[in-house]
Order: C-alpha cells, then sequence, then structure tokens
C-alpha cells in the first residue's frame, strides 16, 4: 500500500456503535457507555455524525441546539461538525477548527447537523475520486477524521465515540473506515438476526475497497486507517423474567450469537479485523423502562435520573461500569 497518512494521528481510541437497523437504542448506548467511561476517569469524546442530531437534542438544551443549527453555515459561528466539513464541500479550503462542547467533566461532543446530508451526497462523489486517485477526494473523504483528530490533541482525549445514522450510505462508509472499532448493538427479535448479514458484507466492501484505493500509489494524501476491528456485541432492551431472558425473546439468544458468528465474524475474518477470542458479547443492557425517557429528557445518563428506584438506578450504572470496563480492558 503506497498512500501513507500526512498527519500524524493521535493514541486516542476511535469507536462506533454501528447497526444499520434502526431501533436498537445506538445514541441512549453510546452516551451512557461513554459517561462511564469519563467516570472511570477518562477523557471523552462523542461526535454527533447523524443527521438526524438525535445525540445532540440528547444532550444540548433545544433553544440552545436550534441556535447552533440556524448558524451553521456561518464562517465565524458555525460550530457543527457541518460547519467544520463545510468550507472542504464548498471548495475555499480544509477544515475549519470547531470546539466541542463540555458536556459534563471529561466528556465532550461535537454537535451534529441535518445538513450532514448533504456532505453524505459529496461523500460519494470524494469515494469515485479517491479510485481516480485524485487528492480532493482523499481530503473529503478523511475531512472528519482530521478534525477529531484535532480536538483529540488538543483535549487529550482518550476515547472517541461516533453517533452514526442507522443506514450504510457513504457518511458511515468514511467513519467506519475512520474508527479504531466497532460495536454492534442488537435486540432480541428477528429483524437483528436478519441485519447481521448486511452489516458484515457492508464492512467487508467497505474495508476491501478502502485497500484497493490504498494500493493505487497515491502518495502524499491523508487516508484513513481501513481496519476496523469488531469489539462485540451488545444486546439490549430485553425483557427479564426469572432472573433470564424473557421467553418470547428467549429464542434470538442463540440466534443471535450465530448470526455474529457467521455474519459478522466469519466474514471480516478474513480482513485480520477480527480479535482471536470465543465470547463476542461485550455486556448486556436490560430494558430499565422509565429511565430511558428520563433520561433522555434530562440529558443525564440512566443511573442519575430522576426516574426509577436506587436499584434500578445502581443496577443501570454497574451495566454501563462492566461494558466500560471491558472496553478499557479490549482495546488497551
Amino acid at each position: 500500500m503506497s498512500a501513507k497518512p500526512t498527519t500524524a494521528r493521535t493514541t486516542s481510541k476511535r469507536i462506533s456503535i454501528f447497526n444499520h437497523k434502526g431501533g436498537v437504542g445506538k445514541t441512549t448506548l453510546t452516551f451512557n457507555i461513554a459517561a462511564s467511561l469519563a467516570e472511570l476517569g477518562n477523557r471523552v469524546l462523542l461526535v454527533d455524525a447523524d443527521p438526524q442530531c438525535n445525540l445532540s437534542a440528547y444532550l444540548i438544551e433545544a433553544t440552545v441546539l436550534d441556535d447552533l443549527l440556524d448558524s451553521s453555515d456561518s464562517a465565524k459561528k458555525g460550530a457543527t461538525l457541518w460547519s467544520a466539513v463545510k468550507p472542504i464541500v464548498d471548495g475555499d479550503g480544509g477544515i475549519k477548527e470547531i470546539e466541542p462542547i463540555e458536556i459534563r467533566d471529561d466528556l465532550f461532543l461535537v454537535p451534529g447537523d441535518i445538513r450532514l446530508s448533504d456532505f453524505e451526497n459529496k461523500l460519494a462523489d470524494y469515494w469515485t475520486e479517491c479510485f481516480k486517485r485524485e487528492t480532493h477526494g482523499f481530503k473529503g473523504t478523511t475531512a472528519i477524521s482530521k478534525l477529531v483528530n484535532s480536538i483529540c490533541q488538543n483535549h487529550k482525549i482518550d476515547f472517541v465515540f461516533f453517533d452514526t445514522g442507522p443506514n450504510i450510505g457513504a457518511l458511515n462508509r468514511a467513519i467506519l473506515l475512520d474508527c479504531d472499532y466497532f460495536i454492534v448493538p442488537v435486540a432480541y427479535d428477528l429483524f437483528s438476526v436478519r441485519a447481521l448479514r448486511t452489516l458484515g458484507r457492508s464492512l467487508y466492501d467497505w474495508i476491501r475497497d478502502w485497500r484497493t484505493i490504498l494500493g493505487l500509489n497515491v502518495k502524499d494524501v491523508p487516508t484513513l486507517p481501513g481496519t476496523p476491528r469488531f469489539l462485540g456485541y451488545i444486546p439490549q432492551n430485553y425483557s427479564v423474567y426469572r432472573g433470564g431472558v424473557a421467553s418470547h425473546q428467549a429464542k434470538y439468544v442463540g440466534l443471535l450469537d450465530k448470526g455474529i458468528s457467521s455474519d459478522v465474524v466469519g466474514v471480516l475474518k478474513e480482513l485480520d479485523v477480527i480479535p482471536a477470542r470465543k465470547i463476542h458479547k461485550l455486556g448486556d443492557v436490560k430494558d430499565f423502562g422509565q429511565l430511558v425517557p428520563a433520561s433522555q429528557r434530562e440529558g443525564n445518563p440512566l443511573s442519575e435520573t430522576a426516574a426509577g428506584t436506587p436499584t434500578q438506578r445502581l443496577e443501570a450504572a454497574n451495566s454501563f461500569k462492566l461494558i466500560a470496563q471491558k472496553i478499557i480492558q479490549r482495546t488497551s
């Protein structure tokens, strides 16, 4: 492979909780894991890369978010992810440096923007330009990566989490190829089982195509690693009955594990992005009922909401802490 990065990459671990299937609670999961990692003493950056801006709406007061979106086109005031990449889309130069919002101690957010859908349209063109060995294509494809790298340097970030939309489009492709790791959230249902095949095959094609691009003898251009390693999968929002998964969901426990093994691990194994481990489940998160909508209303982790009982909040805290500890272990 001839292409080499033109900027040193920080040691921050970049992670996407990715599933193109909707309704698996990616945004809630992303925030609560990130908050738990921050509680454990890590500096964490959240990047809202979903044009729907769900993570931003979760964590930023509505009027503040409206102001951010209204001014995102401004060269001076723009402070969203779209503001950062807009100069490249307009052909005016490199990325615009923006400051993330500190949501809580050691937890930062790059706000999303509905205009990211425009950037996604351009990313499809950039991808084609990369195959043609055109420098502009590489600059566009790596724009978000460059921004994240700069923020990580300036704020000494340990972990980066991308919140992505439920699709297999060009924006998610650029993000996954920039990530060091990915986590697959699932539900105990038939749709999650079926979605794994498309997920595994899409990742395989993205990684393989990027390796083809890197082998085109292109020099002195910004690149992406293109090696997102599988960190594990997380079943969530399941019902508990007598200490186990409820009967209407229990039949999918084995099917999901089998699907992960065949449609994700099996498909990606030859690309050397599957670590050698027997257990791929990273953890699980049961249905915490009223804690979830309360968390989304308040912008707090499940464990810090005003809803539920102290026992429920403690159980939620422990669930995410165990996942965060395992992430630290598996990325060390």
